[in-house]
């Protein structure tokens, strides 16, 4: 393949990717990414564990071939993926062999799927007919949590629901939704979009807030322990003001610290990505390339995107 440059005269583009993929047994990979105690017991790692057994790997994991030893293979991308082959008993994969060993540039750019988007991908399933437990087995999740999962929209209107399609709300902030009026839901959906808290705590207090005449009665016994008093309404409303009042106070310094924070982060993104270096804290200070790695993770400062294994 070429492309022409600014004079028209053709040059060969160069590919970023082998163009096919290859199999590699695993122990000829070499990681270039520790991992912090107790990862393997995330939830994490347990859906990826029981996608990989269920359907198998979907996305097939990303290496740069070792220069200087050519049956050995970086490992830029996947290492999840690679440490649930292990513990399966899997001692080959199929890989993406990458031209440059740099390695942020792949799910660091991926946004996961929001509830909202897992909501439609189940239904879509179940239309399909895919039973509800393979799909809990894939997910990592229990079957009893597929239909509630199911059931996640049922009473929010269309206009909450494409506020809030693409932000990370938990399951339970849509249950709390729910007790609201429609046009409650769409201003508790852009509060929540404009203060950047989508937690389950910050819907409750919204719901708190939110006068008799827009809410809505749902056909369930009120557990008295859980009802809330005038007093504490007015301290949540209280501290709901606080807070915004705070917000606003930091938008002045927002921009400076912000752009700090850009070029902090760059400057480690180019440091990890130079493979050298990354293969030298990993034997010399794996603790400090642990803490580098998080720095480099952050993205939802800079891009609005979240980071991913």
């Amino acid at each position: 393949m070429k492309e022409c440059d600014d004079s028209g005269s053709e040059r060969p583009i160069r590919l970023s990717f082998e163009a096919e993929s290859i199999t590699v047994a695993i122990a000829q990979l070499v990681p270039l990414k520790t991992f912090r105690p107790g990862l393997k017991e995330s939830s994490k790692y347990t859906q990826i564990l029981s996608s990989i057994r269920t359907v198998g790997l979907v996305e097939a994991p990303v290496v740069a071939r070792d220069p200087k030893h050519p049956d050995r293979y970086f490992l830029l991308d996947g290492h999840l993926r690679i440490e649930a082959l292990k513990d399966i008993g899997v001692s080959e994969v199929e890989c993406i062999v990458s031209t440059d060993d740099e390695t942020y540039t792949y799910n660091k750019r991926v946004n996961r799927l929001s509830a909202v988007q897992e909501h439609g991908m189940i239904l879509r399933a179940i239309e399909r007919g895919v039973p509800e437990v393979q799909i809990a087995e894939a997910l990592g999740l229990d079957p009893k949590s597929i239909q509630s999962r199911v059931r996640m929209l049922n009473g929010i209107c269309r206009d909450a629901i494409d506020i809030l399609k693409d932000s990370p709300c938990p399951i339970g902030v849509f249950s709390l939704l729910r007790q609201m009026a429609p046009i409650r839901q769409i201003e508790a959906a852009e509060i929540m979009v404009g203060q950047n808290n989508f937690t389950a705590v910050f819907a409750r207090v919204l719901l708190a807030a939110t006068p008799d005449k827009l809410r809505v009665t749902l056909r369930k016994k009120k557990d008295a322990g859980t009802s809330i008093t005038s007093d504490q309404l007015v301290r949540m409303e209280r501290e709901l003001f606080n807070l915004q009042m705070q917000v606003k106070s930091v938008e002045e310094s927002y921009g400076a610290d912000n752009l700090q924070l850009i070029l902090a982060i760059g400057y480690v993104k180019k440091l990890l990505a130079n493979s050298r270096v990354v293969r030298w804290l990993t034997q010399h200070h794996p603790e400090y390339l642990s803490e580098f790695e998080a720095m480099a993770g952050i993205e939802s400062f800079t891009d609005g995107k979240l980071a991913a294994e």
